[in-house]
């Protein structure tokens, strides 16, 4: 036990000395570390608070450029700062907060007294310096832009100055030279108001031009107030141009007053040669004007023209003693012109200023007008005596035209009546109409003697005639129209002969479809329009009222009696209408029947039974026509005299 005890507290100060040591190294290394995050906290302070304090007069550097590019580079360096240099800097600050907050916590942790940085370098003091400077960058950026803008501006207004100065220059370039000229001093009165034109004009230029000038001296005040570095040759240029324009104003005052003198000066001659000018030249006008009327060519179609060219021209003639009279005073003040100036010693420029026109041409106007006077009257008189002649031509067409025309019209009216009456049998008719057409016919000489007067107007080269409303196309078309029509009634007449003698129809009967007709031709037109024609067959007991059935009947009757869709019924077609309606007419049935008996019943016929029942030329004109029989009872030589008698009434083909 005593040994075991002497053991136990031999090891047991063994252990109190280990802990001891190593509760002493535990304390010497929290220090240590505490000591180096302390060193650590001063150095990194340090090099932050030196940076911020090198950056802020870099900031704070408001040194003016000379131009836009010099600001961009700055702009370009600042934006280096701000995404190079800046970036890492605010890392730093960030990891020397959370520096000294891990410091102090451990401090306290380790039951030590706080950390107290050196003067200068506490947290707080470098959150005041970044704040300033945060301050110093937002100014420079600022700067920087409103910097931008100024230079800008300067160097566009920069350049609008010395544009607007150039344009300047070049406009007063030779206008000194051109002011103090003296041209005016041996110029006409026209030449010097045409000087005193141009310079009015100059000097309502000048006045225009007062706005550059002024605008010019506004640019250069505001590049000096922008502090433009090149201001000292703007101010130069400026003030040379100033000088320059009042030079000008002097120099425009003096020579307006020298050519107002001058104009005074030569006014009183050139009085008279405005007058000159103003009287001259309507006058001359009036006889180009009267020449050229008097060589005129006219052309007249009647007397009442010619004679009114005569009275205007015996007016014109009234009119010459007082254009004498004017051609005088004109005269007169081109004398007045050269006794003042021969008697002042003025030397008289080649012409007058105002009018190319001289009292020489004047005169030899005058007398070429005069000449042509006469000849005037004789063809005036030349063309009343032509259109006296021509008037006589055209009572002569008009008395013969009437006439004829007179006759036509009587004629016609005659024709349309015959056409209509009913006297005598159509033979009777017949021989009245041709004899009617032989009298007719026998006026042929009158048209003819009405066509060689048209000629002779024609020749005339006359192309109208009061005396009548007739002409010779008018007469002729008429002329052929009653020849159209007496032929056209007697074919009618001949055609009726022939549809009575074929149909047997008596002249009653015709009297009777005549009487009808005229009755429903209301407008005595010699046909019947659509609905004359219904009510005439109505009339005659025709079921073609308006209703479905009717309108079909009624136009199936309209296409037997007017094929050609005219809209009118003839009288020729009414009785070919009315015969058929009436009697007995051949059928292609019955004309079968008829071959039938000759061919003793059989369906075909032959060749020889033509020949021997008909005559030689009706029987060839048969077997020439008549086609090949294919029927089953057929035999050699058989022809169809079914289909040859259908095609003779149209209801097949021949």
């Amino acid at each position: 036990m005593t040994y075991v005890s002497c053991f136990y507290h031999a090891f047991s100060g063994a252990q109190k000395a280990e802990t001891a040591a190593n509760r002493i190294c535990k304390v010497l290394a929290v220090n240590q570390e505490n000591e180096q995050m302390m060193e650590d906290y001063e150095k990194l302070a340090s090099d932050l608070l030196e940076w911020i304090r090198r950056t802020i007069p870099w900031l704070e550097n408001r040194t003016q450029e000379k131009t836009v590019n010099d600001m961009q580079v700055k702009q370009e360096d600042f934006r280096d700062y701000r995404c190079v240099h800046k970036p890492p800097k605010v890392q730093e600050k960030c990891q020397l907060e959370i520096s000294f907050n891990t410091l102090q916590t451990k401090l306290r942790l380790s039951n030590r007294p706080a950390f107290m940085p050196s003067e200068g370098r506490m947290v707080s003091d470098i959150n005041k310096a970044w704040h300033n400077l945060e301050g110093a960058e937002k100014g420079y950026e600022e700067w920087i832009l409103s910097e931008i803008r100024r230079l800008e501006r300067l160097e566009h207004l920069a350049v609008k100055f010395h544009q607007k100065c150039a344009i300047h220059e070049s406009w007063t370039d030779g206008k000194e030279a051109m002011l103090t000229q003296k041209d005016y001093e041996t110029c006409t009165l026209s030449e010097v108001k045409a000087l005193l034109r141009k310079h009015e004009a100059f000097e309502s230029d000048l006045a225009a031009h007062q706005d550059r000038v002024e605008q010019i001296a506004a640019i250069a005040q505001e590049l000096n107030e922008l502090d433009y570095y090149d201001a000292a040759s703007v101010n130069a240029r400026c003030q040379k141009i100033c000088d320059q324009w009042d030079v000008l104003g002097a120099l425009t005052h003096k020579r307006k007053e020298s050519l107002e003198r001058t104009e005074k000066q030569l006014e009183s001659i050139d009085e008279l040669y405005l007058e000159y000018a103003k009287r001259a030249a309507p006058f001359n006008n009036w006889m180009e004007g009267a020449m050229e009327d008097l060589q005129d060519m006219f052309i007249v179609h009647n007397i009442e023209e010619i004679q009114g060219l005569i009275t205007a021209h015996e007016q014109f003639k009234s009119t010459l003693p007082e254009a004498n009279k004017e051609r005088e005073a004109i005269q007169s003040i081109q004398s007045e012109v050269q006794k003042i100036a021969q008697s002042n010693g003025i030397k008289l420029s080649s012409g007058n200023p105002y009018t190319s026109i001289t009292p020489e041409s004047i005169n030899s106007k005058w007398e070429q007008a005069m000449a042509m006077v006469p000849l005037r009257d004789n063809a005036l008189q030349e063309e009343l005596n032509k259109q006296n002649s021509n008037d006589t031509l055209r009572a002569t067409f008009a008395t013969q035209a009437n006439t004829v025309g007179a006759y036509i019209q009587a004629k016609m009216e005659e024709v349309g009546r015959i056409s209509i009456e009913m006297n005598g049998t159509l033979e009777d008719q017949l021989t009245n109409l041709k004899e009617y057409q032989k009298s007719i016919i026998s006026y042929t000489p009158e048209i003819n003697k009405l066509e060689g007067y048209h000629q002779h107007i024609q020749e005339a080269l006359i192309f109208d005639n009061q005396y009548t409303s007739y002409t010779m196309e008018h007469l002729r078309v008429g002329w052929e129209q009653l020849l159209t029509t007496i032929a056209r009634t007697i074919n009618e007449v001949e055609n009726q002969i022939l549809t009575r003698d074929a149909k047997g129809i008596s002249q009653e009967q015709l009297y009777e479809y005549r009487a009808s007709f005229n009755h429903f031709d209301k407008d005595h037109s010699g046909a019947l329009q659509a609905e004359e024609f219904k009510a005439c067959l109505i009339s005659l007991g025709y079921d073609v009222e308006k209703d479905k059935q009717g309108e079909a009947e009624f136009n199936r009757i309209m296409g037997i009696v007017d094929p050609n869709g005219s809209g009118a019924v003839t009288f020729q077609a009414f009785i070919d209408f009315m015969s058929t309606e009436t009697t007995d007419r051949d059928t292609a049935d019955q004309v079968i029947a008829s071959f039938k008996i000759l061919a003793a019943d059989k369906n075909y016929i032959t060749a020889d039974e033509l020949r021997r029942e008909l005559p030689p030329d009706q029987a060839e004109y048969c077997i020439a026509r008549m086609a090949p029989y294919t029927g089953p009872d057929a035999v050699p030589g058989a022809l169809d005299y079914m289909s040859f008698s259908t095609a003779l009434y149209g209801e097949s083909d021949l």
